[in-house]
């Protein structure tokens, strides 16, 4: 089974995705980390998420590009955060994918989709927070569009969280005691 879930900045959509990997029972627990630690404040967050997920019995697995190499445990719960990190590293990184960025993301998901029981992608909610960009931003933004259209249609499940609240658009009823 595979939960596509969305939000803005600071919408609640992480945590929401842990609580749907607790959810998921005592199988192997991986979150796939796709930031690259550029700087103090990037090697702070991560610290800071991996103190969070401890207590949760997570693996954590860092993976900036080339999903589909990643190898995880067959039947286990896998979370990865999140797509628009994975994103950018493969448009811009020296070991990225380029052009083909959204081709790599995809073949990644589904290597990860048929390895795992229960597979949980998180990425961010597109173009609401504004409207006129350009260049650079406008291409990332439009292959992030794009593999967040594509894994929608992939996934069993598709909610947004707004606020912290999960609004289901696609299944779901199997999570919402989770609300």
């Amino acid at each position: 089974m595979m939960t596509l879930v969305v939000g803005g900045a600071a919408s609640g959509k992480s945590e929401y995705a842990e609580r749907l990997v607790v959810h998921a029972g005592e199988t192997p627990r991986v979150y796939i980390a796709t930031m690259q630690p550029f700087d103090q404040e990037s090697l702070r967050r991560i610290d800071k998420h991996r103190r969070m997920r401890a207590e949760k019995h997570f693996e954590t697995l860092e993976c900036y590009t080339n999903l589909a190499s990643a190898q995880v445990p067959a039947g286990s719960t896998v979370l990865l955060e999140c797509v628009s990190n994975l994103c950018a590293n493969e448009i811009y990184s020296p070991d990225g994918s380029g052009e083909n960025a959204a081709q790599a993301i995809r073949r990644g998901v589904e290597h990860l989709r048929g390895r795992c029981g229960e597979l949980i992608v998180v990425s961010n909610e597109l173009f609401s927070g504004g409207s006129i960009y350009e260049g650079d931003t406008l291409r990332y933004l439009k292959v992030l569009g794009q593999v967040n259209r594509e894994l929608a249609a992939m996934a069993d499940d598709v909610c947004e969280v707004v606020c912290g609240i999960p609004c289901w658009y696609k299944g779901g009823e199997r999570f919402y005691d989770l609300v």
